[in-house]
């Protein structure tokens, strides 16, 4: 474990977890997390530009010049689906733009409670199309996402399959919440080694988006749906988080469907611990490996 590791850890177990404790407040986290957990600078020769009209509203990570490389990834922010943004993960989507030389679009979906299920998923769909009508190639395309964006992602690739859409090159997932019912046992067994969430809470979270869906719904946790047909897929998890099982479950099932994926089990990291990079090493690390693929399946 990296010191920066011990740093971040110790500051999430007595900043985060309290708050699982109590009970997740809607209005209480957006502001605790409404801005970004390590700034981000953008390098020389790229821009953040704003975009301000559905369906593409959110935000790009681009050359200065404007010129599209030959890739693009669309990102969808993780948050429980009520909280964070475009702005809060910028470290994610800034290095991934960068790194894999790939234009970003992170996408600035509608949050519950305000907007429950699906209207996450018609918004990361629409988003897709659009892309797709601008002339980007789907072949050229990736979807990712992180926690709640995770989970999101493989909707919008199942909701775009069961259409008849064409699909994306690939998805990247960092920490998928796939299970919104609960039944995963690392919610149980990682709940003293998680340093951000309770198992109790991630269960009662996802009423926020849920509303009065079934948490088995395929569309809403991706774990229940059947999952052939999906393009290749690159998950990373934390040992100690308790979403551990969505993702391992996930894997498992994604593959016996004949699914490729490539799966990486990171050591005593924070969930989404991909969020802390520059600061945390292990961030820059695992968002190097995940631009790889990004450049692999797009080449």
């Amino acid at each position: 474990m990296s010191w920066q590791n011990w740093v971040m850890s110790t500051l999430l177990r007595y900043r985060m977890k309290p708050m699982a404790r109590k009970g997740l407040d809607v209005a209480k986290v957006r502001a605790a997390t409404a801005k970004p957990a390590v700034a981000m600078k953008v390098p020389a020769g790229w821009r953040i530009r704003s975009s301000a009209t559905a369906p593409l509203k959110g935000e790009w990570t681009e050359p200065d010049s404007g010129a599209a490389p030959g890739r693009t990834l669309l990102y969808l922010h993780g948050g429980g689906y009520f909280f964070c943004s475009p702005l809060t993960h910028r470290s994610i989507t800034v290095t991934l733009g960068t790194s894999a030389a790939a234009r970003v679009f992170s996408l600035d979906y509608r949050l519950a409670p305000e907007h429950r299920f699906p209207a996450a998923i018609e918004d990361a769909v629409a988003a897709y199309r659009q892309l797709l009508a601008d002339g980007i190639p789907a072949d050229r395309i990736v979807i990712g996402g992180d926690s709640a964006g995770g989970g999101l992602t493989l909707s919008t690739l199942l909701a775009l399959r069961d259409a008849g859409d064409k699909l994306p090159a690939g998805a990247i997932l960092f920490s998928p919440w796939t299970d919104l019912a609960g039944t995963g046992e690392t919610l149980v067994s990682n709940d003293k080694s998680d340093v951000m969430f309770t198992g109790a809470g991630i269960k009662g979270g996802g009423q926020f988006y849920l509303g009065d869906t079934p948490g088995t719904d395929p569309l809403a946790s991706p774990l229940y749906a059947d999952l052939a047909g999906l393009p290749p897929l690159f998950v990373q998890a934390s040992g100690s988080e308790v979403l551990l099982a969505d993702s391992t479950r996930l894997v498992d099932k994604a593959r016996a469907a004949g699914v490729t994926v490539e799966f990486e089990i990171w050591p005593k990291l924070p969930h989404v611990w991909q969020i802390f990079t520059p600061f945390l090493p292990e961030a820059r690390a695992a968002l190097a490996k995940t631009s790889d693929f990004l450049r692999r399946v797009t080449a």
